[in-house]
């Protein structure tokens, strides 16, 4: 039962409202049900929240029980960013690989059966797709979280995403609006920014969040980039002409728009996380994302205060926030009367998806594994949006296909002697993610060439670098499933 603390005032209630917080534990804290009857509307969930699907069903209850309209948000791509499998890696292929497959009605099914999963446990919002063309190579957040680099193959594989998650009465987020991906910086450490003109902005960044809001995509979610074409000054999060003259005026929007996460140091390290609350929702968004880093109550009430003061101080209209609290409350209304559409299960899509997207060179004269290979995983740092929990690679799934494997983790500059060395007369199988990012991993790629010219090389990142090795294989992707995919192909297993 909705429940709101008497003595609440509406400007307080609504200011709480915009609040899309986090907390940590795997119950739901005192001060956060104490909120949630205050007039908290949404919370967001993070890997740390999440031990398994039980436990996940358990804690939406015991959240519903509290306000049983509350918006339960979640982080879950499929792919390399995955909170629902964070130990484990997903059962989904991420973006890139759905778009190496190009096949729109498969996109759907896999968002669908994502979707099945998140109502299944409570979850009926989810911050994706990622709707951004990965325009930059060099993008160091981005990359195989987008569909690809081509315009209207992003722009359909969005609008299906958004179809199949929406299908299962969860709604979609679409990000990172107006496109992030032509930065070669990454938002979590810095402000990016993105010089491209108003008109090639219009016909390739935009062009998969118009086919986004076609879809019917119930929320969006703001970049923290500056584009100057838009707004010299601003980024987009704090830009009224991104967010209210464009999303809303020129694009015809009418869902909820959703800040990227507020401790991000895009924002924090240059307006502060309270000022930019403010700045974000007079700029037209209406809910703002927080709990990613920040995950107490100490900045829900910092946040609160902050808008709280700003409409009183006449700096915020309360018209505006007004408006925003109620467009929550829409989306909430939304999920409470979505119904799934009646489709069977389907458990096997993701793998299905990862062995289509595989792309092989060499295959013709490969010869697969009958003895146990040493994995080389060079390993690069993760950015903060896939994290450094998710295990990937080939080594698990080839250690059941071939009893045996061994495996190490290389980095730096004497990678490749490193995992000769370790190898010794096993095999070779080496594990890349976005060698053309990192110079010292096409180094250690050279030095292992050279000196076993039959090494097997899996690039588990975007496959810009020349393939190369006795058998490459792109995966798109370092998802669990594609990690299977790629060790089936090495062990030469049939898939069924």
């Amino acid at each position: 039962m909705t429940t709101i603390a008497s003595g609440t005032d509406t400007l307080t209630r609504d200011a709480l409202t915009v609040l899309q917080p986090g907390f940590t534990g795997t119950t739901a804290p005192d001060w956060l049900l104490r909120r949630l009857g205050e007039g908290l509307a949404s919370v967001g969930l993070f890997g740390r929240n999440i031990a398994s699907p039980e436990q996940l069903a358990a804690l939406t209850a015991q959240l519903r029980a509290e306000r049983d309209d509350v918006l339960v948000a979640i982080d879950e791509e499929g792919g390399d960013v995955t909170r629902l499998e964070v130990r484990s890696g997903s059962s989904f292929p991420g973006n890139h690989a759905l778009g190496a497959v190009d096949d729109v009605e498969l996109t759907r099914q896999v968002a669908a059966e994502l979707g099945r999963r998140l109502a299944a446990c409570g979850v009926n919002l989810n911050w994706a797709p990622s709707a951004d063309i990965n325009s930059n190579p060099a993008n160091p957040v981005i990359g195989v979280r987008s569909f690809g680099a081509g315009t209207a193959l992003a722009a359909r594989h969005t609008a299906a995403y958004v179809t199949g998650l929406q299908s299962a009465g969860v709604a979609a987020c679409t990000k990172h609006f107006p496109g992030h991906g032509d930065t070669a910086v990454d938002s979590h450490h810095a402000l990016p920014r993105i010089d491209a003109g108003a008109s090639v902005l219009t016909e390739r960044e935009l062009a998969p969040f118009r086919a986004a809001i076609a879809a019917g995509t119930r929320a969006m979610m703001s970049a923290h980039i500056l584009v100057p074409a838009l707004d010299p000054d601003r980024p987009a999060t704090l830009s009224r002409a991104v967010l209210t003259e464009l999303l809303r005026g020129e694009l015809g929007y009418t869902g909820l728009i959703v800040t990227d996460g507020m401790e991000m140091q895009a924002i924090a390290a240059t307006y502060g996380i309270e000022r930019g609350s403010v700045l974000a929702i007079a700029a037209g968004a209406d809910a703002i994302c927080v709990g990613g880093g920040l995950a107490d109550d100490e900045t829900v009430r910092r946040l609160r205060d902050a808008l709280v003061t700003a409409v009183r101080s006449g700096e915020l209209p309360e018209a505006r926030l007004a408006e925003a609290a109620e467009r929550v409350r829409e989306l909430a209304r939304w999920t409470a009367t979505a119904t799934a559409d009646p489709v069977e299960a389907r458990p096997d899509i993701g793998l299905v998806a990862a062995r289509r997207a595989l792309r092989l060179t060499g295959a013709a004269s490969f010869t697969p594994l009958t003895e146990a290979p040493y994995v080389a995983a060079f390993t690069p740092v993760a950015n903060i949006a896939v994290g450094d929990e998710t295990p990937w690679g080939v080594a698990a799934d080839l250690g059941r296909l071939l009893p045996g494997t061994r495996t190490g983790s290389h980095t730096g500059e004497d990678a490749g002697r490193e995992a000769l060395a370790a190898a010794g007369g096993s095999r070779l199988v080496a594990v890349v993610r976005d060698e053309h990012r990192h110079p010292w991993m096409a180094t250690a790629l050279d030095d292992l060439l050279t000196a076993r010219p039959d090494t097997i090389v899996v690039e588990m990142g975007v496959p810009q670098a020349a393939p190369r090795g006795a058998l490459h294989i792109a995966t798109h992707g370092a998802a669990r499933v594609c990690g299977r995919a790629a060790a089936e192909v090495i062990a030469g297993v049939q898939a069924p």
